[in-house]
């Protein structure tokens, strides 16, 4: 890689990383997860140690935070706060003690005594006083100068106004952490993400007077400046926090040895669930101050302390319930309502359970303490459960037999692949006859791939449900709309963007039709191979009268499995109804002759970013015509990625390090143009 494109790879980085800084800090939003961005410090920190021509004054070495907010006045720290490094294994503890060693120039044998402190997710703040009395109270801002904030901090009835003891420093700044509890954040109606942000956002009102209705609570567990602080260490600070008014927190400890941190970092990891309070891991400092103060700072964290970051995957919690869900397909997913747990700085309190086997072979149920695991964006699930916490009377969960939808038995089908029934149980019924499934049929119908129509989502579908307006697929084009503008959250104005939405959708391709009907095992990729072989709409419903089923095995990439729910798909008689209906209202056009040696023949091509003025179906489709296809990732098997506005910049970097070629939307239009 040439230093030009180290640099442009470096500024993105630091833009990114001063992006997500500004909402986080400023605006109280998390665009990303705690372990995304520890990623991308660390990716940024490992540039700039690799490549000595880089430096940026917003790079994590060298800032912490974020600019103050122009909405509070701004105030310099009269000691900077600092940020920590971060460990996550037991071999990072082992090296942070390593430097200590070689720091101090003292053996292996020698001993370490560290205070180990829960790091608790919330919002740092820093208490000035003088002469024991509160007199100004700051954010962090961005380490050097934070927001004064003393009114709303004021309101927080765990920070003492006057301190009277006649040990307390003269002047000393109190840091500590501002928090909402668990059980206080579930009683709020702020539509917050997570308790961190409701306490960010509460912090950081102008008014005072609202910041008061909100429960916060502060933890002490350092100082800033200080002028006649009489204590030697950590824990004794802690000791006289305490005596002074303060609170902290509780499950603070001394210990000696890496192993015995680990051993704490474990056994903590598994209350986590207990708490009422967010922690994302435990700060290990040194205890002694006279040892702080040998080791001193590097760049903008101490030399003496470090946080051991909580698995940013997987968390401890209780199982409060389980629920059964029912899919479009008569899918039954069995889902773990637990107690709602941070996990990598997203609360989590849905995981699913997968299916009746899975249940059984993990033997997972209501009342269990389980280990659950969310992983980037996949759906968070349950990896174990833990028997020795089991309640003495618990039961096994019996998966039901009945849809709890409509009623209907539950069945497992047999795979004739496997020789086995499948591990999913799903309601019998058919057609639209159970709720939960027409329901999600329904929401499938105008799902983006489908019908896309804009203002009929899947809230408004389930409402419209509920409220008997669309029961049935043709029901959407026969709406009441006097009917609707009557109702709640609806005017002139947003009904007659919703005929129009739903009129300019009466025109659809054949492929998209099939694909909505929401047929077992009928993808969009299917659903073109058969609009591709039934050429028109009329030649498709042909086949519930003619019953040429097996024909379709000559579309190569269509199987048994394929025809098997295609056959039981016509065998309905509402199903038929359904499609002979939306015939009689929609113009479905004929499937689209592609030029088997067409111009972009064995050309592969990927999308980015927002096109303008067509969907993304549409260039597709536009590509296929022309013989060539479309992948779903960027490798070596990719030839031009497409973008279009806001394209995903890990898309276009790693196109770039593969030397693919790259299109605007203009460039790919020309060059179809040519070929058409």
């Amino acid at each position: 890689m040439n230093k030009s494109l180290i640099k442009k790879k470096y500024k993105e980085k630091i833009k990114s990383l001063d992006h997500y800084n500004k909402r986080y800090y400023n605006e109280n939003i998390s665009d990303i997860t705690d372990a995304k961005f520890d990623v991308l410090k660390k990716e940024i920190i490992e540039l700039e140690s690799k490549y000595n021509f880089l430096k940026n004054q917003n790079s994590p070495v060298s800032r912490v935070g974020f600019k103050p907010s122009k909405n509070f006045r701004k105030v310099a720290h009269r000691k900077p706060m600092l940020s920590l490094a971060n460990a996550f294994d037991e071999e990072d503890l082992l090296n942070f003690e390593k430097k200590i060693f070689n720091y101090l120039d003292k053996k292996d044998n020698f001993q370490i005594e560290y205070s180990a402190e829960p790091k608790i997710d919330g919002i740092s703040a820093s208490l000035n006083y003088k002469n024991g009395k509160l007199t100004i109270g700051l954010s962090r801002g961005d380490g050097k100068e934070g927001e004064d904030i003393t009114s709303n901090l004021k309101t927080i009835s765990d920070i003492p106004k006057i301190i009277s003891s006649e040990d307390f420093p003269k002047e000393i700044d109190i840091r500590g952490e501002v928090f909402i509890q668990n059980s206080d954040f579930e009683k709020l109606n702020e539509k917050f993400a997570n308790p961190r942000n409701a306490a960010s956002g509460s912090l950081r009102q102008k008014n005072p007077d609202e910041t008061k209705k909100i429960p916060l609570k502060f933890i002490a567990y350092t100082y800033g400046y200080e002028k006649g602080l009489k204590v030697s260490c950590q824990s004794d600070y802690l000791k006289k926090l305490k005596q002074w008014g303060f609170k902290v927190n509780p499950l603070n400890k001394t210990i000696v040895g890496v192993k015995n941190l680990m051993a704490n970092y474990d056994d903590m990891e598994k209350k986590r669930s207990e708490l009422d309070f967010d922690i994302d891991g435990i700060v290990y400092k040194i205890n002694n101050f006279e040892m702080q103060k040998r080791l001193g700072n590097v760049a903008n964290a101490p030399r003496w302390a470090i946080a051991h970051k909580f698995s940013a995957n997987s968390g401890i919690s209780k199982i409060i319930d389980i629920d059964i869900q029912v899919g479009r397909t008569g899918a039954l997913t069995p889902v773990a309502k637990i107690k709602p747990i941070n996990i990598g700085g997203v609360v989590v309190s849905n995981a699913t359970l997968h299916n009746e086997d899975e249940i059984l072979r993990k033997d997972i149920r209501v009342g269990d303490t389980a280990v659950i695991e969310r992983a980037g964006d996949v759906i968070p699930h349950i990896i174990s459960v833990d028997l020795v916490k089991r309640p003495k009377k618990s039961n096994k969960f019996n998966f039901p037999n009945k849809c709890p939808s409509c009623g209907s038995e539950t069945i497992k089908e047999f795979n004739s692949l496997t020789k086995k029934n499948d591990a999913v149980r799903r309601c019998s019924s058919e057609g639209f006859k159970c709720k939960k499934v027409a329901i999600e049929k329904l929401k499938h119908f105008v799902s983006k791939e489908a019908f896309n129509i804009d203002g009929l989502g899947k809230k408004i579908v389930k409402n419209f449900w509920d409220l008997n307006i669309i029961k049935l697929p043709q029901d959407i084009f026969n709406l009441d709309y006097k009917k609707i503008e009557l109702m709640d959250g609806w005017g002139k104005q947003s009904v007659a963007n919703l005929r129009y939405s739903i009129n300019e959708r009466k025109n659809i391709s054949l492929e998209r039709f099939i694909y909505s009907l929401g047929i077992r095992h009928i993808g969009l990729e299917n659903a073109k191979l058969i609009s591709r072989y039934s050429k028109s709409s009329k030649n498709f419903i042909l086949l519930s009268k003619n019953k040429n089923f097996e024909d379709l095995l000559n579309i190569d990439g269509i199987g048994e499995t394929q025809i098997n729910s295609i056959k039981i798909f016509f065998l309905n008689l509402e199903n038929l109804k359904v499609i002979n209906e939306l015939d009689k209202i929609l113009k479905i056009d004929n499937a689209i002759e592609f030029k088997k040696n067409g111009s972009l023949m064995n050309k592969t091509f990927m999308f980015t970013g927002k096109l303008q003025g067509m969907s993304r179906a549409e260039a597709k489709s536009l590509i296929e015509q022309n013989s060539g296809s479309i992948i779903s990732n960027v490798s070596k098997r990719l030839n031009y990625l497409i973008t279009g506005e806001k394209p995903t910049k890990r898309k276009v970097e790693t196109a770039k390090e593969l030397k693919i070629k790259i299109l605007s939307q203009t460039e790919w239009l020309k060059i179809l143009n040519k070929t058409s």
